[in-house]
Order: C-alpha cells, then structure tokens, then sequence
C-alpha cells in the first residue's frame, strides 16, 4: 500500500470516529478498536516565524510551546453573529503581527459557534501558525464528545493544541466534572488519541474550584481572570495563582479590562441596557473605569503569566495591543500596588463575573 492510500485511510479512521456518539463512541474507544485507526502523533508545534520578531516570548508552562505574550481572544467581534467580513480579517492581522495563540470556544457566538467558525475560516489556511485552543462546556463526556466533534467541523482542522474545561467556577461543577462519566474521561479520551494535544482548566467566578481541579489532575495550563481589580474580590492572586506557579503551569490571564469597565475610556451605556445584557450580570455602573489600557495590560503581564488574552473589535484595538506587547517592560511592586488602589473605585464592575448567581 502506498503512503498516500495510508494517509487516506488514517484520515478515513479519523472521520469515523469523531462521527461515532454515545455507546457506539465508547465502544470505539477502546485501544483494541483504535489502535489501527488513529494516527500515533501530532503534527509538530505551531510556529508564527514573525512572533519572535514582533513581541516577547514566554514558555507556555511545561509544553514546551513559546508564546507570545499577548494572545487573541475569542470574543469581542469574533463571537458576533454575522461578522465574517470584520472578524476574519481580525484573525488574520493577528497572525500577520506575530500573534501565536488564539483562543476560541465551543459556547462563543451562541448555538451558531461564531467565534470557532470564523477562526475555523483562517485555519483552514494558517493552522500551522497558530496554537488553537478552543473550549467544553458540557460537564459529561458524551456532552463533551459531541462538543469536539463540532469545534473540529467549524475550526476546519484534525486536531487543537489545547482543548480546556470552560468555566470551572463551582465545586458542583467540579463534581460534575470528575464523575464517572464526567467531562474529564472525554478530555482524558481525545489526549490520548492525539486528537487534542494539551488538556486545560479555566475560570474567572472564584478560586477554590480552579485549585481543586489543579488537585484532582495535573492539567498544562490554566485560563484565569486577572486584572488589577482581582485583590478587592474573592483573588486569584492569593492561592490560585501560586499554585499554578508551583505546578509549572501555562497561565493565562484574561478579563485584563473587565469588558472595558477597568478603562478610563470605557462609556458605560444607559444602566437599563446594561440590566438586560449578560455582561452586566448583577452589576450595573454609571462611571466609566480608572485605568489606561496600557496599565491594564502592564499589571497582568508583570504577574507571573504566560500570555494574556484580549478580545478585539477592530483591527485598529489589535494593533494598539500587539504595540503595547512589543513595549512592554515589567512593571514594580509599588507600581502594581498604586494600580491595585487606583482600581478600587470600579472593582465591582470590572470583575461583574464575580457576582453573577451560580448552582
């Protein structure tokens, strides 16, 4: 048999199996039924070759990958509906600019998966530029079965570098996670048959979940809200992120400008608006927030993280990003203090994903 009649059929072994679901899938799963199936290694680590030029690098915990320091997020623009003429071009600039990583998920943009379809639109081209990763949700496996089979259609590629637990904030969620027949034996499952390179956690509601998942499995990496308003409410400064330090972890920082609300510049629409949009939750401002983008970006990237995620709504935002991310140069211990203080005022607001209800 040729390799190209090889390929064909490990591609075809592939196909089959993401399409399989409930007993079938668990079925197959068994190393018996796969190991003639499924393709026995990654292909090599992403590389952007402008990321080292463009920014600085930092080691992604114990993967071995070298991030940039700020990463593209998944939302903003890139999970409105409809916006393949604005997100895309977005997606591909960041590329162009030497970003690395981009991080999507499985619940962005609503049932339609916006946001992984228009990255899906730049892998299809560029998949070797970029660590993807992308997000379940779903706290069962055969959930989360269901959720990498679909993020795999719309991201147009074979495999993701880092396929993370969505929104750990609870210890029911951990539960739930870790049961027999939980999340976790999907994550477990797709690692092991290379079809998801690097397993994660993440969370921006409270800490003790993330540390008791980071008890429970020894994850790669961790995605965590933290900006300079987190010391005021329920930190993940305190036991969280030593943690993840202690445990060589990539870490992730998100939430920088709390969905702009941290930002001097931030416009705060009229407080009925806000009552009826997600983002609000329970916390609702008429005063726009304290700090600069740059002293945003600068008190997270002067913690001890691998890269920060910010979503973008123009291109314009995106460079503005990438120029503060070439610049960047750490910020003290007094300076991260007198941002800490100057956040007070807008603490609530700029961590409202603290304060929503949850199980």
């Amino acid at each position: 048999m040729s390799e190209k009649q090889m390929e064909a059929g490990r591609k075809q072994g592939r196909r089959e199996f993401l399409k399989a679901g409930g007993a079938v899938t668990a079925a197959l799963l068994a190393p018996s039924a796969l190991s003639a199936e499924t393709p026995k290694t990654l292909p090599a680590m992403p590389s952007n070759p402008v990321t080292l030029k463009a920014m600085p690098t930092r080691n992604l915990g114990k993967t071995g990958y070298k991030v940039g320091i700020f990463s593209l997020g998944g939302q903003a623009t890139l999970e409105r509906p409809n916006k393949f003429d604005e997100a895309v071009p977005i997606i591909n600039r960041a590329l162009d600019l030497g970003v690395n990583y981009i991080d999507t998920s499985s619940i962005y943009g609503g049932p339609e998966r916006w946001s992984e379809q228009y990255v899906g639109k730049v892998m299809a081209k560029r998949r070797n530029e970029a660590f993807l990763a992308t997000k379940t949700k779903e706290r069962t496996r055969d959930g989360s079965m269901r959720m990498i089979e679909k993020s795999l259609q719309l991201l147009q590629t074979d495999h993701v570098d880092l396929w993370q637990l969505h929104d750990v904030g609870t210890m029911f969620d951990v539960n739930e996670i870790f049961a027999k027949g939980g999340a976790m034996e999907a994550l477990l499952e797709m690692q092991q048959q290379k079809v998801v390179r690097f397993l994660g956690i993440t969370g921006h509601y409270r800490p003790d979940a993330l540390i008791e998942c980071i008890h429970r499995h020894d994850f790669d990496t961790v995605l965590m809200a933290m900006n300079a308003a987190d010391p005021h409410h329920y930190s993940f400064n305190e036991a969280l992120l030593p943690l993840a330090v202690e445990k060589q972890m990539g870490i992730i920082g998100m939430k920088i400008p709390g969905r702009g609300r941290i930002l001097s510049t931030w416009t705060p629409p009229p407080i009925e608006q806000q009552k009826h949009s997600w983002e609000g939750m329970t916390i609702q401002t008429d005063k726009p927030g304290t700090l600069s983008m740059r002293e945003a970006m600068y008190y997270t990237l002067s913690r001890p993280v691998s890269t920060v995620i910010i979503g973008c709504d123009t291109i314009a935002q995106l460079e503005e990003n990438v120029h503060l991310a070439r610049e960047f140069t750490p910020i003290n211990e007094k300076q991260s203090t007198e941002l800490v203080a100057r956040a007070e005022p807008c603490a609530k607001p700029s961590l409202f994903f603290r304060f929503y209800d949850r199980p």
